[in-house]
């Protein structure tokens, strides 16, 4: 059975027991600087989990694209990635445990055929003042489980979800609750290095889990506490990739059919099989997902850069080149676009945008080659010189070159330097405290919570329809928007545009905004098909993201004359006076064709 054929059978089920299928998000969300990237399917469905009336009803269904950096350094063994596609289906306040449970199980063992026997289940012990779900293990022995294949964990160590992780680490406003989690059992030999008992969560990679049906039912309170939202909802989770290499009983994700012309494509380029040895092996996971989730996101429109997904976006493409490196291949952006080049076929967002992925993908190549010859030149200096290499120097040159520890240590085994593992430690250590500071920077992205946005946000929202509107009256109907982003300071928009503006071009943008905002013209919305919205004039864009009914926000009279009619999602004011004075700070070029603006109230 195909990745494609499980998707299928998976939207088909739930459609059949009252769900509506809704079309899945882009993976970086316009206007929301709580995270990088959407990482699950519940998180634009928060505002719905915590009460608000969707306007599909209460049982929802899709696939959704993902992207979670928190695996990113377990990358390399046989069922970790950074990029996903998970499955999902939501109860907003309708149906709960008893429906939920059971579903999950006619799915897995009857629509997918697989064997019971291979299962397993795990339910929350409780912890954090949240009692033990006896319920969840009374319903799993109902649906005929045996008890010695259902597993209790502890909230903190397992069986809790939020976005941020355990109660205690929940900010204000973030919701959250305890879970039920099914595992597929492989063949592979458990290895002792884990412990002397293997059990679902056991790091051997025995097990696997294939699905997570969260209860989110609780919400953290301005005291800390875990307080109970008006409803009872149930956000099911299930990797499809996981759910595949379940279905063909092999324990390597990165040998079912997603993989498979990428892993092709990187035996092609490298002259290397696959499979062969253990260290390669790792090698061809890490490119293999590493270009699988760069493609993606630049074809969201992010650039490779210094900051937030662009950082990724780099970091991802160099790691993924450095590894066709040690399988033969040179430092070659080319190479690795060629590789992606593979993906093309099973993702219609990268073809749509391949030549500008190829183009940002080759042009990092060349940026990495150079940062590479740095690092090689201060390298050398420090061997010739006669300085011993050690950690610490090691882990400086990656930070200030990119220059992995891998080839740091190749060149100086090759110079005759005996590298000891006491050095290597240094670098660990080193390497540790610059991931704690970026994680520390991480959780910085959940400052204020998720209950919602700010007044200040609410209006540069608002304003990123002006400024777009209004900078295609002045530059031309080329430009679109190609990303955007706000803090409770200041609006950045990424638009699409050769060349940066004059500063003639941008008081006449800036004076024809703060126009709209001095004649207080009403905002509002109607729900509405995507063609007829389009036919009225709205602009959309990523069109693949929209599906059947869509929001249409109008700025000016909706029947008459409009300054600005855009398919969004929110939040907006409900009058542009209420925006106030807008003025552009700072342009810059971010890439081929892109110019971002730094716009502060």
């Amino acid at each position: 059975m195909t990745s494609k054929e499980i998707r299928r059978k998976y939207i088909q089920f739930f459609c059949n027991k009252g769900h509506v299928e809704i079309a899945p998000s882009p993976l970086v969300l316009e206007n929301d600087s709580t995270t990088l990237f959407t990482s699950a399917g519940m998180q634009p469905l928060i505002p719905y989990l915590k009460g608000k009336p969707h306007s599909r009803g209460k049982r929802l269904v899709n696939s959704q694209p993902s992207i979670r950096l928190q695996d990113i350094e377990e990358v390399g063994d046989n069922r970790h990635t950074t990029f996903f596609e998970m499955l999902g289906n939501w109860s907003l306040g309708d149906y709960f445990k008893r429906e939920q449970l059971p579903w999950c199980w006619e799915f897995l063992t009857k629509k997918l055929a697989i064997p019971s026997a291979r299962l397993a289940v795990s339910v929350s012990g409780g912890g954090y003042g949240i009692l033990k779900d006896e319920e969840s293990t009374n319903l799993w022995k109902k649906i005929g489980v045996p008890e010695n294949r259902i597993y209790s964990y502890p909230i903190g160590e397992e069986n809790w979800w939020s976005r941020s992780g355990s109660p205690d680490k929940m900010p204000e406003g973030e919701i959250g609750g305890p879970d039920s989690e099914v595992f597929y059992e492989f063949d592979t030999p458990h290895d002792i290095k884990y412990g002397k008992l293997c059990h679902p969560n056991c790091g051997c990679g025995r097990f696997l889990e294939i699905g997570n049906s969260v209860f989110i039912q609780y919400i953290k309170d301005k005291n800390g506490l875990l307080s109970e939202l008006p409803q009872k909802n149930v956000d099911f989770g299930g990797g499809l990739e996981r759910i595949t290499a379940a279905v063909c009983d092999n324990s390597d994700i990165f040998q079912i059919d997603i993989f498979r012309p990428i892993i092709k494509a990187i035996e092609t380029e490298t002259s290397t099989r696959y499979g062969v040895s253990k260290e390669k092996d790792r090698s061809f996971r890490i490119i293999a997902d590493h270009i699988r989730a760069s493609c993606a996101i630049l074809a969201e429109g992010v650039v490779p850069s210094n900051k937030l997904q662009g950082y990724v976006a780099r970091r991802l493409i160099r790691k993924a080149m450095f590894h066709l490196r040690l399988l033969g291949s040179g430092v070659s952006g080319g190479a690795l676009a060629h590789i992606g080049e593979s993906l093309k076929e099973n993702y219609p967002s990268v073809l749509e945008r391949w030549e500008e992925i190829e183009k940002n993908i080759s042009g990092e190549g060349v940026r990495f080659g150079e940062a590479l010859d740095r690092g090689l030149a201060k390298l050398k200096k420090a061997v010739d010189g006669g300085m011993k290499v050690d950690g610490k120097f090691a882990f400086n040159l990656y930070q200030t070159e990119g220059f992995p520890l891998e080839l740091t240590v190749e060149i100086l085994k090759k110079n005759g330097q005996d590298v000891s593992e006491s050095e290597i430690g240094v670098f660990e250590k080193e390497f540790g405290r610059h991931k704690n500071l970026s994680r520390s920077a991480a959780v910085g992205m959940f400052k204020g919570g998720l209950g919602g946005p700010s007044e200040i946000i609410t209006k540069f929202h608002t304003a990123t329809h002006l400024l777009h509107a209004s900078l295609r009256v002045i530059l031309g109907e080329h430009v679109l928007q190609k990303g955007s982003n706000i803090t409770s300071e200041r609006l950045r928009f990424d638009f699409s545009h050769q060349q940066k503006l004059t500063d003639e071009q941008i008081k006449k943008v800036e004076l024809l905004v703060n126009e709209q905002i001095k004649k207080d013209l009403p905002v509002s919305y109607e729900e509405k098909d995507l063609q007829d919205a389009r036919k009225e004039g709205a602009l959309a864009f990523f069109g693949e993201k929209y599906r059947e009914k869509v929001k249409v926000y109008t700025i000016g009279d909706p029947g008459g004359k409009w300054f600005s009619k855009e398919v969004c999602g929110g939040p907006h004011v409900s009058k542009t006076g209420e925006i106030g004075y807008v003025r552009i700070k700072k342009q810059e070029k971010i890439g081929a064709g892109i110019i971002r603006l730094y716009v502060s109230g």
